[in-house]
């Protein structure tokens, strides 16, 4: 095992903030009052979420009541794709409802119980070759009763970005709600609203440098929309529970630090992402890169090898002290190939091998070199223990 410690794993979760640790400290300790009590604990707690709303919202180019705290990007994109779609049927607006293939099983699998549990009409818009979604395709879809489109900003096992402002307008010609998972585009795209166009979005804190556990819905203020946790009348009735007031403040100052500090990371991250691109398509045998190589991440890179086991590429570059993983941090340890990639049309003999490396701020040029030497020998080694698939 490897005294050396590199971490090429930033898609699935990011190390928290010095100075965001630090701006949650007094929330646990001092300012610990409950925010729905009207006592001054109460009340000091209150302001320090208005605040984060406030923040969040300057970023977003958004009205504060338009952004709604949740537990992180899973809730969000249910109380968004739910919220939404059981308004619509309340409101008789049609049963329709629309998605792509690579999504999160966030919103897939939210998509998939609205179908065969409470009876929506769910069509899957087709993607391209590199795992985008086009207008086109979008239109090819749609109908008059279609309500609801859910499509992800960037996607969070191939890194492809999406052309979520087009979308968005296909959707609302035909009056839908356009929601966008932008979980991994939190802290390196633009999360400007107004030139997005989108109706929902949702966002995860410890995808860009804060707490886990915390994450937001963007509302806008005109979509029809119900809750799914019912309880008290917290954050304007849509979502019931008292605040995790620590950890609202610290996504909050984590997003203002990502936006504030943006250019230099994403050059930074452009720079170690295509040193690494370059290095393994040209140094290894029977490589594909996954996901558009323009239209991309910033930080993200990602590959399928032929005739290697991911799992065995993982635990051979973890014995030397490379942290990746093979695509959604909530699928990685199933032995079965991602559908994102069999969906890219990859066959078993190449989906069974993906790779995804994401860099982030600490990672330098020696960990990428580290890590371009050290790959094409597992893939070697990993290449005699393939079994062929019958």
């Amino acid at each position: 095992m490897s005294t050396r410690r590199i971490y090429l794993d930033h898609s699935a979760t990011t190390p928290l903030d010095e100075r965001v640790f630090q701006a949650m400290q007094p929330y646990f300790s001092e300012i610990y009052g409950n925010p729905s009590s009207v006592h001054q604990f109460g009340q000091e707690a209150e302001a320090a979420i208005e605040q984060a709303r406030q923040d969040i919202a300057t970023i977003f180019h958004c009205q504060p009541q338009e952004i709604i705290f949740t537990s992180g990007g899973s809730e969000s994109d249910n109380l968004a794709i739910r919220g939404a779609a059981f308004a619509a049927r309340q409101n008789h607006k049609g049963n329709h409802i629309v998605t792509q293939a690579l999504e999160h099983s966030a919103v897939g699998r939210t998509f998939k119980q609205l179908e065969e549990v409470f009876g929506f009409e769910v069509s899957y818009v087709p993607i391209d070759k590199e795992g985008r979604v086009t207008p086109y395709a979008l239109r090819s879809v749609m109908r008059d009763d279609t309500v609801l489109v859910s499509i992800m900003y960037a996607n969070n096992e191939i890194g492809t970005i999406n052309p979520i402002t087009e979308l968005a307008a296909v959707a609302h010609e035909y009056g839908a709600i356009f929601h966008t998972d932008a979980v991994q585009a939190a802290g390196q795209l633009d999360l400007n609203v107004s030139h997005l166009g989108i109706d929902l979005m949702s966002i995860s804190g410890h995808k860009f440098y804060g707490p886990k556990g915390i994450g937001a819905l963007y509302v806008r203020h005109d979509t029809p929309i119900i809750p799914i946790q019912t309880g008290g009348s917290h954050e304007f009735g849509l979502r019931s529970g008292t605040h995790n007031v620590p950890s609202i403040v610290g996504m909050a100052k984590a997003l203002q630090f990502a936006y504030q500090e943006r250019e230099k990371h994403i050059e930074h991250y452009q720079l170690l992402r295509d040193r690494l691109i370059d290095g393994i398509l040209n140094t290894i045998e029977d490589v594909r890169l996954t996901g558009s190589r323009t239209e991309r991440l910033p930080s993200h890179a990602s590959f399928v090898f032929k005739h290697i086991d991911a799992n065995n590429m993982l635990m051979a570059l973890d014995a030397k002290g490379i942290a990746a993983s093979s695509g959604s941090a909530c699928k990685t340890g199933n032995p079965e190939p991602s559908g994102v990639i069999l969906a890219l049309g990859y066959d078993l003999e190449w989906a069974m091998g993906s790779l995804r490396l994401s860099v982030g701020r600490q990672t330098t040029l020696e960990d990428i070199d580290y890590t371009l030497e050290i790959l094409p020998q597992v893939v070697t080694v990993g290449r005699k223990l393939w079994t062929p698939i019958a």
